[in-house]
């Protein structure tokens, strides 16, 4: 017999709309949502919390952070792996897409190991019912990395592959457009001379004129069979997006500046921000504020960036800041980062989808996860 669970005395957060009431789950799926209260025997009271769809993040760098939590300190990737599942679903995020950076400018270095390694882990544990999230790949390659296109060719025809971005981390472009303050950045972090991070600099900018373009055309071409979501990341001018977007590229990603995020939005190219961006008041690199995009409304998703639990409180604050009503905040970490995935399973309180579910108490400003479900079994 199939297994039916009932939550009840909860408020449902739809896509368009909220109300108290009752989903019966049944096997894996979502059978029935109704209003009001059940009184059936077994049916798990929910307290008046909230119940949301389980969250999708379409591009986390997480696992990047369990794998060198200090500088200096390189974690087993196995470990930190299972360390960033943990994570993600006590986030209340069912679904991840973990974004690995495939190419090295040479400030990063062990990013290639951590890519190699963390495609490994996928594939030995992703079948193993170990992991609580359900873990997919975000490919954010480096166009002017000379690395990049070999490491790209040992993933093109991955099938965990969901995503792709076509990132550009060159001095002088995107979130570091201010030159001189990546200079100090880079003399601060890799403890080098300023002559030495200026002779950087310069090879960085030869090798960008050198590959960019020709390794941007090539990336585009090698995976155009594969008909995958295309991003560009941490656009800088109308111009950069008009160009994207003529070629297939209709998701602009933490675009750094409003006048990006107003041109994807009059292109119909789907916008994302960043949760830690709102969690924190402003952009931590000095770029615009993801408040002041959604209040122009030009976001269609949130991401988690480098923080899991940041999605479901930044919902939560751009609701209570006005900026968004509360069934639209949810739905850009739900339903539209689904469907912005290409998931059509999950996403939404709807009959026939997947039972990916967050039971979440409001308090003092903060979101609290309780109960996270996936696939119909309790996992959190």
């Amino acid at each position: 017999m199939t297994q039916e669970t009932i939550l009840t005395n909860a408020m449902l957060v739809l896509s368009d709309r909220m109300f108290s009431g009752t989903i019966l789950v049944r096997g894996r799926d979502i059978a029935d949502v109704q209003p009001g209260r059940s009184h059936a025997p077994g049916a798990i009271d929910l307290d008046g919390d909230h119940l949301i769809p389980g969250v999708v993040d379409v591009h986390t760098d997480n696992l990047e952070r369990q794998v060198q939590p200090r500088a200096t300190a390189r974690w087993p990737s196995r470990s930190a792996m299972l360390a960033h599942d943990s994570q993600t679903i006590a986030a209340g995020v069912t679904t991840v897409l973990d974004a690995l950076c495939l190419g090295d400018l040479g400030f990063d270095t062990g990013r290639s190991q951590t890519f190699r390694d963390g495609v490994a882990d996928l594939d030995a544990l992703a079948h193993t019912g170990l992991l609580k999230s359900e873990h997919f790949l975000h490919l954010r390659c480096e166009l002017p990395a000379r690395d990049m296109p070999g490491l790209v060719d040992g993933v093109a025809d991955h099938p965990l592959v969901r995503m792709v971005s076509l990132m550009d981390h060159s001095p002088g472009v995107g979130q570091y457009r201010d030159l001189e303050r990546y200079r100090q950045m880079r003399i601060r972090q890799m403890n080098q001379s300023p002559a030495q991070v200026d002779r950087r600099i310069a090879e960085l900018l030869g090798q960008r004129a050198e590959l960019r373009e020709g390794q941007r055309r090539w990336l585009l071409d090698r995976l155009a069979h594969r008909r995958l979501p295309l991003a560009s990341h941490d656009d800088d001018s109308a111009a950069g997006v008009a160009q994207n977007a003529a070629d297939g590229i209709l998701i602009s990603e933490f675009p750094v500046v409003m006048e990006a995020a107003i041109e994807a939005m009059r292109l119909g190219v789907q916008v994302i921000a960043g949760a830690p961006n709102i969690v924190r008041g402003g952009s931590h690199s000095g770029n615009i504020a993801a408040a002041d995009l959604i209040r122009a409304g030009a976001v269609d998703v949130l991401a988690s960036d480098y923080v899991p639990p940041a999605m479901i409180e930044a919902a939560w604050l751009a609701a209570g800041a006005g900026l968004i009503d509360l069934p639209g905040a949810i739905a850009t970490i739900t339903d539209k980062a689904a469907r912005m995935a290409g998931f059509s399973d999950r996403g939404r309180l709807d009959s026939g989808l997947r039972a990916d579910l967050v039971q979440v108490r409001p308090h003092e400003g903060h979101a609290i996860v309780r109960r996270v479900w996936r696939g119909g079994e309790r996992v959190a």
